[in-house]
């Protein structure tokens, strides 16, 4: 047996066979799916897009995996419930919670309902879902909690000031738990990607130059699970945190904002 069959065998080991994955129709969630069922964990798939959540499971049903599809609306607390209540019979050892969305632009143009609606899908549904299985996994004494952050956690972004702060409540919450998790068998760990190829880019109309593919992230976050709190997935995340480091907040804000406004040049109509 390899190294790396024997590593996977080990995770799927520790946490229990079925793992919860949120977001799992597109970018990071897909990529996490597909990696997590290589390792021989069975799946809950959970994103608001049944048709692409079926196209997927019937992609893994090919290799053998088991899988559950339930399509549901997270930025509602009824959808929240309705994954609860979909998972109550699967031994879920494994919640990796990659749901979310971003906006940009100033902030007085953005429309208040979107905001509210990113609100909800990258902080409320994280914090009730995280407390829904803690709870399961501290009862059975182990699990594992994935929680997608961004590199945007560590300051304020001018033009994308909602979307960091969401992010920032995430990176905040991981770091807590993580610590508070750990005596009862359960590991908690928040990746911070840089720049990701998905349909993120598209929803928060943004142009982005150099990214990453979602497939490389796999790997880093799921090495780093049960030995971080925080992973940056990536050359260009590890690339691009480096170039901060050391520097006040202030000074990556300044930056950021540039950055931000590079992205968005399109939507002012000017090239």
């Amino acid at each position: 047996m390899s190294l790396k069959m024997d590593i996977s065998g080990h995770r799927r080991r520790l946490y229990g066979p079925w793992a919860v994955v949120t977001g799992a129709s597109d970018g990071i969630g897909r990529a996490m799916a597909l990696a997590l069922a290589d390792q021989g964990f069975s799946l809950v798939l959970a994103a608001r897009r049944a048709d692409m959540l079926h196209e997927l499971a019937a992609q893994l049903a090919t290799r053998g995996v088991m899988t559950s599809v339930v399509a549901v609306d997270l930025s509602t607390p009824a959808g929240c419930r309705a994954l609860a209540d979909a998972t109550a019979d699967h031994d879920v050892g494994l919640l990796v919670a990659a749901a979310g969305f971003g906006t940009s632009g100033p902030f007085l143009s953005i429309d208040a309902d979107t905001e509210a609606a990113m609100l909800a899908v990258n902080c409320g549904a994280v914090l009730s879902l995280t407390h829904i299985f803690a709870r399961r996994f501290a009862a059975r004494g182990r699990g594992g909690i994935v929680m997608l952050g961004s590199l945007l956690a560590f300051q304020g972004v001018p033009g994308a000031a909602t979307y960091a702060a969401t992010k920032a409540f995430v990176q905040t919450l991981a770091e807590g738990l993580h610590r508070e998790f750990k005596p009862a068998g359960v590991d908690v760990l928040v990746a911070a990607p840089g720049p990701v190829k998905s349909g993120f880019a598209a929803r928060a109309d943004l142009q982005m130059g150099v990214a990453l593919s979602p497939d490389v992230l796999p790997e880093p976050i799921l090495a780093a699970l049960g030995q971080r709190i925080t992973v940056r997935p990536g050359w260009l995340s590890w690339l691009l945190e480096a170039a901060f480091l050391g520097q006040p907040r202030t000074f990556r804000s300044l930056i950021l904002s540039r950055v931000m406004a590079g992205m968005t040049q399109h939507q002012r109509g000017t090239t």
